[in-house]
């Protein structure tokens, strides 16, 4: 499920959490600060769960926020990784995995500090840095909402 969403009008400005997003198909999410500027698939929209934030805050002793990623959504109780290459929906949009969304050295930048360098976190974070996605079909997103996988026979909300 979703259970953040974080937008930021302009490269580098800080996110900020809201409860509800646009998102247009092809596009991104309205308001956005990479809205309608994909140069390459995957760059619609991006994904982290939760649970990766926790594990790096208690593996390494920190406490950064669930915004630190800048990804726009926060999820809970979904493998992100096993999304790429499939479609997924939210409500009635639709999504397609594209990639994992893995550390690069921005992140590692952003969250380096006296007890840990760039390159530890970029390494903690690799694999488990989220999911870069295409928007499919576009709509409205809103925290708390289920993610639908479809694997194979069954839906399952997550």
């Amino acid at each position: 499920m979703i259970e953040a969403i974080f937008v930021s009008k302009k490269p580098r400005e800080p996110l900020q959490r809201v409860e509800e997003v646009q998102v247009v198909a092809g596009a991104g999410i309205t308001g956005d600060r990479y809205f309608r500027k994909r140069r390459h698939p995957g760059q619609n929209i991006t994904f982290i769960a939760s649970e990766s934030i926790e594990q790096y805050n208690r593996d390494y002793g920190q406490s950064i926020n669930l915004d630190a990623t800048r990804r726009n959504v926060l999820t809970r109780g979904i493998d992100l990784n096993a999304l790429v290459g499939k479609e997924f929906a939210i409500g009635t949009t639709l999504f397609r995995g594209v990639e994992l969304c893995e550390p690069c050295s921005v992140l590692g930048r952003l969250l380096e500090n006296s007890s840990i360098t760039p390159m530890e976190v970029i390494k903690a974070f690799y694999n488990k840095g989220g999911l870069r996605a295409d928007i499919v079909d576009g709509g409205i997103l809103r925290t708390g909402m289920k993610i639908n996988v479809t694997d194979n026979k069954n839906r399952v909300e997550k």
